[in-house]
């Protein structure tokens, strides 16, 4: 006789962000029978698919943090079929408010969140606008058992006239048997340090901060990357068209790929690999 499965003990969990793997890590614990609370600093879902103008003040180390990373013209480096979860797959909407492409928008990838969260009423689940500002593990008093105590933050702000007022701050300290922290890692962006780099002249900036082209209109810029997603920075259309001209310098390559922008020939992208230092210039458009 196969032995009967121990029955699961309720817990009171903690679930920290909610992005896209908040959102399901709180949906699984809830179907196991805990109860749940996500934390969200932000005033919607969806983490670092949420869209702001806003950037940081880059590089100031002292800078006002905004989370998201996205540019306003950026679609996805995957289909939509493999970035779905496996029972609520992102399939495209009949609807003209939808992005139906293979490769949507992030605003598509937003839209895929908000109805993931209706659909599985996750929403009941969440404090908007409440940070957590620190986490540590207390004892019980009795039992020797350890628990987690979660310190927050909640804004509370009065709506007047379309407009907030009146912002007030509630602190407050709550006991939880665990906690599951899903915040990503996208919102400090890695600076190289870059010999000499502070004696230029010219602007710089983290592809963190880039949102929109029109700063870069009729200038020339370098783009210095290792990772896929500042080379798709660089591919972008908007910023290649409006720039008057584009290169990338990438080291420890491993593949570079080449789009073409223009009909004309002579504006095609170009590479030059670096054979010595395993590295690539590509001046993209001029």
């Amino acid at each position: 006789m196969s032995a009967t499965p121990e029955p699961i003990i309720s817990r009171h969990v903690a679930v920290i962000g909610a992005g896209a793997s908040g959102l399901v890590t709180a949906r699984e614990l809830r179907r196991e029978g805990h109860t749940v609370v996500v934390f969200e600093r932000g005033d919607q879902v969806g983490g670092a698919w949420v869209y702001t103008p806003k950037a940081d003040s880059d590089p100031e180390l002292t800078r006002t943090t905004v989370h998201s990373s996205l540019y306003h013209s950026l679609r996805t480096n995957l289909p939509r079929e493999s970035m779905g979860f496996m029972d609520y797959p992102f399939l495209a909407k009949d609807d003209p408010d939808r992005d139906p492409r293979r490769y949507p928008g992030h605003r598509e990838v937003m839209m895929y969140l908000q109805d993931f969260t209706r659909e599985f009423g996750i929403g009941e689940l969440i404090r908007f606008e409440t940070e957590v500002v620190h986490v540590r593990l207390v004892a019980e008093e009795e039992g020797f058992k350890w628990k987690w105590k979660i310190k927050s933050k909640q804004r509370l702000r009065l709506r007047l006239r379309g407009e907030y007022e009146n912002e007030t701050v509630v602190e407050e300290e709550e006991i939880f048997d665990a906690v599951v922290v899903c915040i990503g890692h996208y919102t400090h962006p890695r600076v190289a340090c870059i010999p000499g780099i502070n004696e230029w002249r010219g602007k710089q900036i983290h592809c963190h901060s880039y949102r929109v082209p029109e700063p870069f209109q009729d200038q020339a810029r370098l783009e210095i990357c290792r990772r896929v997603e500042a080379r798709e920075l660089t591919d972008d259309r908007q910023i290649s068209s409006t720039c008057k001209s584009a290169y990338i310098k990438a080291n420890r390559v491993v593949l570079v790929t080449v789009r073409r922008f223009e009909q004309d020939e002579s504006k095609a992208a170009h590479v030059i690999f670096g054979e010595n230092y395993g590295s690539a210039w590509r001046h993209v458009r001029s």
